[in-house]
């Protein structure tokens, strides 16, 4: 997996020089070429072109979109990828030891070294234990009386004490479970029975996900919706407010077009930017790709010319900032925090989630997360496609309809 995030870094890497190369030469090239007379069909083309290359160099000239549309979705990946990864369970207990016997000091290096649980070694009495309980230093606190651990008949004996709070029930029930199943295990070394029932587990070949590799998914939505709504939501207003839209409307230049060019450069912009964030995933913190990253490609790409007609249409239809801004809200912070974003969707009452299912990037995120973790391919999320083909419709209408030059 490692090999393949770093083939992957040095194929953007070499995509983004040749790129630079390929564009000085162009310019060049295309002082003759303007020379040469050239058909309608290729002259619309050739403009969106143009303005798409214009897009791109707009982006990586401008430090703040850069830092917008890689740096800012990176932290959003470290900080909850170092959640996850610091995620698992530890109780945060006082151990109390007053046995002498050497089972008792054996158990207590057992204990020490189990990373479940987080011993506080400062705290060695009750008094001093009770008075961290009430501060919240620790959970619960375990007490090993002078008697643990006294050999009966060979076998040792004894009862270790759980003492906690009235606040932490639920911490202290966790801490005999699984104090109780250490001494299950424990006690079968000494007491040979067959227990008539018995937990037989079974291995599935199904693969599943860890916390982060749901969690990654949802980021990857939220990059889109920065590269797809934010760009065109802050840049046309800037562009009617200098008189440039203005200017670009008396020339033979087409919405479609505009749109389209804008499209082109937003999509290939957003699939650097994600490719970025899955590298660091997969080199920082071991994200397990299953599905065809060619796939999951071609769906991004879908996914990012989806929502970005949202953002073509609240950035053409605005004439200012002020204006844009508010409506912007009203639709992207319900996205983010109904869609599976930031916390997963099947936490949600049943009816929102029948509500947020066909809201724009739910299938983008849903989608996505099929191919990378579970390994489905495009044939498999027809209910996905359906519901993003439809918003596509929506949308691009409504952007056509709103779109204004100045």
């Amino acid at each position: 997996m490692k090999y393949l995030t770093i083939v992957l870094v040095i194929l953007v890497i070499v995509a983004l020089r040749f790129w630079r190369r390929k564009n000085m030469n162009a310019q060049s090239a295309n002082k003759v070429k303007a020379l040469r007379p050239m058909s309608p069909l290729a002259l619309k083309f050739y403009t969106i072109w143009v303005f798409f290359t214009i897009n791109i160099k707009r982006v990586f000239r401008d430090r703040l979109a850069l830092f917008f549309t890689f740096l800012f979705p990176l932290i959003f990946l470290i900080v909850f990828g170092s959640l996850s990864h610091n995620s698992h369970l530890s109780l945060r207990i006082a151990l109390i030891n007053q046995s002498k016997t050497a089972f008792a000091k054996s158990y207590v290096t057992s204990l020490e070294a189990n990373k479940v649980f987080s011993i506080n070694k400062t705290i060695t009495t009750l008094s001093d234990a009770y008075t961290n309980m009430g501060r919240g230093i620790i959970d619960t606190a375990v007490e090993l009386p002078p008697n643990f651990g006294k050999l009966v008949n060979g076998i040792p004996t004894g009862q270790a004490i759980v003492h906690y709070t009235h606040n932490n029930d639920q911490a202290e029930q966790a801490l005999v479970s699984l104090l109780q199943t250490q001494f299950n295990s424990i006690n079968a070394k000494y007491l040979q029975y067959n227990p008539p029932l018995k937990v037989t587990p079974v291995v599935s070949n199904q693969h599943s996900l860890t916390s982060f590799d749901y969690t990654f998914t949802g980021l990857l939505g939220f990059s889109i919706l920065g590269v797809g709504i934010f760009g065109p939501m802050n840049l046309f207003p800037e562009l009617k407010k200098m008189g440039i839209l203005r200017r670009l409307h008396t020339t033979p230049l087409r919405v479609w077009q505009f749109f389209l060019s804008n499209m082109v450069g937003q999509a290939v912009i957003g699939l650097l930017s994600l490719a970025v964030m899955l590298a660091v995933a997969a080199l920082l913190y071991n994200i397990k790709i299953v599905g065809n990253l060619a796939e999951l490609a071609v769906f991004l790409v879908l996914g990012i010319v989806l929502i970005l007609g949202i953002g073509l249409a609240l950035g053409g239809w605005a004439k200012n900032e002020r204006q844009v801004a508010p409506l912007g809200n009203i639709i992207v912070f319900p996205m983010m925090f109904l869609t599976g974003v930031f916390f997963p969707r099947f936490l949600m009452p049943n009816w929102l989630q029948t509500v947020t299912t066909y809201m724009p990037l739910t299938p983008v995120i849903d989608g996505a997360r099929m191919i990378l973790t579970e390994g489905k391919s495009l044939l498999d999320l027809g209910p996905q496609l359906l519901v993003m083909g439809a918003w596509m419709l929506i949308i691009y209408a409504i952007a056509f309809k709103v779109f204004r030059w100045e």
